[in-house]
């Protein structure tokens, strides 16, 4: 009866283990393309933030500058005139400095998220290192049953009715929870695949975001620059 058995078993555990080797590949093939993706944040973060945002910030000072300078440039020939420009330095330099402000909040913001982010990423860090400890003790663990089998050959491996009976039982435990979970993880694999193809996209956008709001900075500066001639003229 056991030997009629032994086909069946084989074939569950070979189903099994075909897909559970084919959710390592996917896992390894899903980790690459959020790896891409993670890269290609920080490139666009590194080209929105330290790249266009400081050039536009860096126009913005320029402006200001510009500004002052038409502005005293005029030749008052009144008290009026006078104190209208004043007033219009004045009120030039409370609007840059309220957009600074403006520009500090969202800073602000930008980098309490970031912070959360970070917490978050010490965290998967930390589940990581738990799952390469995990790896290490179930391999030390099976170095020792292999040791021990070892010193059983050489003194003549033992065999029991009572021994079978119970690795029969927990192999049919087994069979079963790999099933069950290897069932559960094909959903969560292909949410996965699906989210990471989504990223991709949207990243992608954003590249292109990036480029085209760097060629509009370009022009703000190519007439900042006009107008800086024309003054110097």
């Amino acid at each position: 009866m056991n030997t009629k058995s032994m086909p069946e078993e084989q074939k569950r555990i070979s189903d099994i283990r075909t897909v559970v080797m084919s959710h390592k590949a996917s896992l390894y093939q899903s980790r690459a393309m959020i790896e891409e993706n993670r890269m290609m944040i920080l490139s666009n973060y590194a080209a929105a933030f330290m790249g266009n945002r400081q050039l536009a910030n860096h126009n913005t000072d320029e402006l200001f500058a510009n500004r002052k300078a038409i502005l005293e440039s005029f030749e008052t020939k009144n008290d009026v005139e006078a104190e209208s420009i004043r007033a219009k330095l004045v009120n030039a330099e409370l609007k840059f400095l309220e957009n600074r402000s403006a520009l500090n909040t969202a800073v602000l913001s930008i980098s309490e998220e970031m912070a959360k982010i970070n917490a978050h990423l010490i965290n998967i860090n930390n589940k990581i290192m738990e799952a390469n400890e995990k790896i290490v003790a179930f391999n030390a663990s099976h170095i020792d049953i292999n040791r021990q089998l070892l010193e059983a050959t050489s003194v003549g491996l033992e065999h029991s009715v009572e021994e079978s009976a119970r690795l029969k039982s927990e192999n049919e435990a087994l069979i079963e929870c790999v099933a069950s979970e290897s069932q559960e993880q094909s959903e969560r694999i292909m949410e996965i695949m699906e989210a990471s193809i989504e990223n991709a996209e949207a990243l992608s956008e954003n590249k292109n975001t990036i480029s085209v709001r760097r060629d509009e900075i370009m022009k703000n500066r190519a007439a900042y620059l006009k107008n800086r001639n024309i003054i110097n003229a």
